[in-house]
């Protein structure tokens, strides 16, 4: 059975770090783009950051251009976010996913429609 599985969430103040992990098991995430999503409560799911399946090809949505940093270890099948200069309005559920269905080919997108797994989330605070 094939599962996308985040981690590295957590509390943080403001300015802090954090390293969010997704990996996969069942499938190897390395021919796949994946894609950083987060909700906060009360608010619509947004993206985030997303990678093409060879790490060539990286977006950032304007909210966390500069201060989130995706990347993946195809050897190691996961796919990382860094995560600095945490604000409380960062605060959200992260999710990962991954496009298996091969949509996006070589490329990558922000857009959630064009992912089809997803991992159950991780959450992420920040205090003030």
């Amino acid at each position: 059975q094939v599962q996308l599985v985040e981690s590295g969430g957590g509390l943080v103040q403001a300015g802090g770090s954090l390293r969010l992990a997704c990996a996969a098991s069942g499938r190897a995430l390395s021919s796949y783009a994946v894609g950083w999503f987060r909700q906060a409560p009360g608010k619509e799911r947004e993206s985030g950051a997303a990678i093409n399946r060879s790490g060539s090809m990286i977006i950032y949505a304007d909210s966390v251009k500069g201060r989130f940093s995706i990347s993946r270890d195809n050897a190691q099948n996961t796919v990382f976010l860094r995560m600095n200069s945490l604000k409380p309005e960062d605060t959200a559920v992260y999710y990962c996913a991954a496009d298996f269905r091969r949509l996006l080919g070589s490329s990558t997108s922000t857009d959630a429609n064009r992912y089809d797994y997803w991992g159950q989330g991780t959450q992420v605070t920040v205090s003030s």
